[in-house]
């Protein structure tokens, strides 16, 4: 256990920061932390049409042991992996040796159940060289009588679509109530077929006993950049004032700690915060559910985004960390700073209100109130578009002049003009907050990706850029 330990407390901390070169130690240390999704990425790696769905498909049982508690352990994985160099066998090994402490991240407190809800939720392990695989995870109670114990169905793929997983995740568990069997030809169909392009479909046939062969329909949204998120979620338990706190101190890499005792809660939640970042990436520690034997992970001194189990709270906060925004999601409440402050722990910066520039924080509240009176936004599409567009606008109209201030070299290789870029910002509040902008990981590796082609990345941004620019010329010319 305590190798699989150390080898999740290695913190993702992706240098970023433009004329400086890399520690190499650090790049050593560099991790496999987990929780759902790369946070806001949407790069050409992890949404590539024609890849396969997945790597594995693993399942999670709990095994009791001579002591008496319970300990998760993988008890069928498909396909099995041969003919790996060995370097890739020792980075599957970890791999296969952290799945389970995500699947049931609760602890060993286990018994058997007549009754369980399913629950689906995900995760995301961090490798050596920075790339992500996602979890998802659907935790239900096989098919049986008398008492039982639940286990956990797991994909682990390189490709980030909730939603497209969800749906599979349906079928694996309809599969199971009927055999274990029946859940192999499901896979190896999906397994041979290629992930469809933005709004396309992939058809998988499966049969299934006394049913005869089914068609299976997976479609892919339209929107790529959305496909990993669904901010109905957060809406549901935070305020619009308080989603905008937590944005406004996610925005400058400061360490968020999430609360709920859902894990479905904690990974939804906590992949929507991360995704309002978009187009910008959180490069630090993402852990959306800590397992319990990894709390002391909120001792980090580096920026994190983390969720806890409520039950955990207690010992949380009696862990010696630095200060961190508390985010109850039960209450949809910022804990207050009195009374950690009685553990002598400084939990609460305090400045989140004043950290965004006050005209574009009210046109932001301005957005999200508008879906909250908004009957008509119903679907999980419309919401996440509506959101989404709220905070894509921020950054348009914050840093959207950012291209016009890389120079370019005879060598196609180009150079970010920080200290000009910050002066073209004309209002002094948002130029303010610019300066403190640039010096972040997540600006600062969006600029290294700009510099190495004039071919603009994250095509979504750059057309809500035009579009301002349009609306601007428009409003001049009128």
């Amino acid at each position: 256990m305590a190798s699989v330990g150390d080898f999740f407390r290695r913190s993702l901390r992706r240098s970023g920061r433009r004329g400086q070169k890399e520690d190499p130690q650090a790049a050593e240390s560099n991790p496999s932390q987990g929780s759902q999704g790369k946070a806001g990425d949407c790069s050409s790696v992890f949404y590539s049409a024609g890849q396969f769905f997945f790597e594995y498909l693993v399942v999670v049982s709990l095994k009791k042991m001579p002591d008496g508690h319970y300990e998760p352990k993988i008890s069928y994985q498909f396909p099995k992996r041969e003919n790996l160099l060995k370097g890739q066998k020792e980075e599957e090994e970890r791999l296969l040796q952290a799945i389970p402490l995500f699947c049931f991240p609760d602890g060993n407190n286990w018994a058997p159940v007549a009754e369980f809800t399913s629950e689906t939720f995900s995760f995301v392990l961090t490798n050596v060289d920075g790339s992500r695989k996602i979890g998802y995870c659907r935790r239900l109670l096989p098919a049986g009588r008398g008492t039982r114990l639940p286990e956990v169905f797991c994909i682990i793929s390189c490709l980030g679509c909730f939603g497209l997983f969800s749906k599979i995740l349906d079928e694996v568990e309809k599969r199971r109530q009927i055999s274990m069997a029946v859940i192999y030809p499901f896979m190896q169909g999906l397994r041979e077929s290629p992930f469809p392009a933005p709004g396309k479909t992939v058809t998988i046939k499966s049969f299934i006993p006394e049913s005869g062969t089914e068609l299976i329909k997976l479609t892919r949204p339209v929107d790529a950049h959305l496909e990993h998120v669904e901010f109905q979620a957060l809406l549901q338990r935070l305020s619009p004032q308080l989603i905008l706190h937590i944005f406004a101190s996610a925005v400058l890499e400061r360490r968020l700690i999430f609360l709920a005792e859902e894990l479905s809660v904690l990974s939804q939640c906590i992949h929507a915060v991360a995704a309002l970042l978009y187009p910008f990436t959180w490069a630090h520690t993402y852990i959306p559910v800590v397992p319990e034997c990894l709390l002391d992970t909120v001792c980090c001194p580096t920026p994190f985004m983390v969720g806890i189990q409520m039950r955990h709270l207690e010992r949380v906060l009696d862990q010696p960390m630095e200060e961190a925004l508390l985010v109850d999601l039960c209450k949809g409440k910022i804990l207050q700073a009195g009374r950690v402050l009685q553990r002598s722990v400084a939990l609460q910066v305090g400045d989140e209100e004043e950290i965004l520039p006050a005209k574009l924080q009210n046109e932001v509240l301005t957005s999200l109130n508008r879906h909250n009176s908004n009957n008509n936004v119903q679907t999980s599409e419309q919401v996440n578009a509506l959101v989404s567009e709220a905070f894509v606008q921020f950054f348009v109209r914050i840093v959207g002049h950012y291209a016009s201030h890389i120079k370019w070299g005879k060598n196609g290789q180009g150079t970010f003009q920080e200290r000009a870029f910050c002066k073209a910002v004309a209002s002094k509040t948002n130029r303010k907050f610019v300066k403190k902008f640039v010096k972040t990981n997540m600006f600062s590796l969006f600029i290294e990706e700009a510099e190495k082609s004039r071919i603009p990345q994250e095509a979504y941004f750059q057309q809500k850029i035009a579009e301002y620019h349009e609306q601007k010329k428009h409003r001049r010319d009128s």
